[in-house]
Formats: C-alpha cells, sequence, structure tokens
C-alpha cells in the first residue's frame, strides 16, 4: 500500500506488541517508529515530530503518565495526539491518563481492524483542531499561524517573524500573563542570548502596528495580550 504522510510513533516496552501493531499500521500506509520505553520515545518525538502518539503506561524507568506530561510541554508537539495504550482498564488508570494530558484511550488487547479504525479517528480530529489551532480569532484580530499573517478591521498587517511569534504566543494566553523568561523561550529560544530589553523593544513595536491598548505590562514579571472592549 502507498505510504502517507501520516507519522505516527508507537511507544511500548513489549518487542510482540511493537512488531504487531507496527505491521497493522504500517499496512494500512502510516509511517511507523518505535521506542522501548518513555526516555527513547520523548526523544524520537522530538526528532520526528508525529501526528499520532500511541503511548504505553507501565513501562520501565519512566511510564506513559510521565512522559505524556513531558511531551505536553513540547510546544514542538502541540500538535500531536497522544492516546495511551494499556492492558490495565481500570477507571483509575484512565482518569491518570486524562490528567497528563492524553487525547484518548485504547484498552489491549484490541483487533487490527478496530485499532486502525481508532487511528483513523484520531487523525482526522487532529486534522481538524490543527487548523482551528493555526487560526486565532479575536474581537479585533484574525492571526493565521500558516501564512504568518495578522488582520486587523479587515487590513492587513505584515510583521516581521519575531514580532509575529511574540504577537502569537501572547494571544494564543489571551487575558493571561505570560512570563518574560516564556517569551524569551518560546521566541528567541534558549540557544540565543539576547538583551534584556529586546522583549519592551518588540513589544513597543507591536503596539505601535497593532495598538496600545491590547497589551499590558506586569512590571517584572511579563506581559498579557487584552483585547479591546
Amino acid at each position: 500500500m502507498e505510504e502517507n504522510t501520516f507519522k505516527i510513533l508507537l511507544v511500548d516496552d513489549e518487542p510482540d506488541i511493537l512488531e504487531i501493531v507496527s505491521y497493522n499500521l504500517k499496512n494500512d500506509g502510516y509511517q511507523v517508529y518505535t521506542a522501548s520505553n518513555g526516555n527513547e520515545g520523548i526523544k524520537k518525538a522530538k526528532k520526528i515530530l508525529p501526528d499520532l502518539i500511541i503511548l504505553d503506561v507501565m513501562m520501565p524507568d519512566m511510564d506513559g503518565i510521565e512522559a505524556c506530561k513531558i511531551l505536553k510541554e513540547i510546544d514542538s508537539l502541540s500538535h500531536t495526539i497522544i492516546t495511551f495504550f494499556t492492558a490495565r482498564a481500570e477507571e483509575y488508570s484512565q482518569l491518570a491518563g486524562y490528567d497528563a494530558g492524553a487525547d484518548d484511550y485504547i484498552t489491549k488487547p484490541i483487533k487490527p481492524k478496530l485499532l486502525l479504525s481508532k487511528v483513523h479517528a484520531l487523525l482526522r480530529r487532529n486534522a481538524k483542531n490543527k487548523i482551528e489551532k493555526d487560526i486565532i480569532k479575536t474581537k479585533s484580530l484574525i492571526i493565521n499561524k500558516n501564512t504568518y499573517s495578522v488582520t486587523k478591521n479587515d487590513n492587513t498587517i505584515d510583521l516581521p517573524r519575531k514580532e509575529f511569534k511574540l504577537l502569537h504566543l501572547l494571544v494564543s494566553n489571551k487575558d493571561k500573563v505570560v512570563l518574560r523568561e516564556t517569551i524569551m523561550d518560546r521566541v528567541w529560544g534558549s540557544d540565543v542570548v539576547v538583551g534584556n530589553r529586546t522583549i519592551d523593544v518588540h513589544i513597543r513595536k507591536l503596539r505601535k502596528k497593532i495598538g496600545n491598548t491590547f497589551f499590558k505590562t506586569i512590571k517584572g514579571v511579563g506581559y498579557k495580550f487584552e483585547d479591546e472592549i
């Protein structure tokens, strides 16, 4: 079968599970990657940026619950669906999985056709969510992450890449204070050394282009985006 563009990462410490599930997913046309524990799964996820992670709960070294919490904090995986895959069907285990940020729950054993049906449904939901997340609308602005465009009152505003990333971060956390450390890490990255006033300069530019009333300074802490009333 012709390979499609969806990438799936299967994380499980049982070799038989990896082999059987991988075979069925590959036979259905998916690009499949595997890992045998939580740490390895996190490393591979960062590298391949999968559309779906099927994550076992009970694993040595780092269990699926802990791995899921870490994966959910990685910006580059914000569109990745995570579903737990485990023989433990107890309610408390499922609740722990959802509390960790999981999107769904699959209980072993499962027939191949049912597994593929679940995977299809999850990926369809993921595609819909991705489109919704890439376009953010406030009372006054439309921000499209795919086209790096900002529209205010039907007028397009051109922003350099860093200013756009800063605006997108603040609007994504509308009415919440975004810490200066978070802004520096998400917009410029931890490997880039910039001056302490860099954020302030970019905020000043955004205020000039977007409007001063949108951006509230929390002195010594960070910034907050507030749409006009």
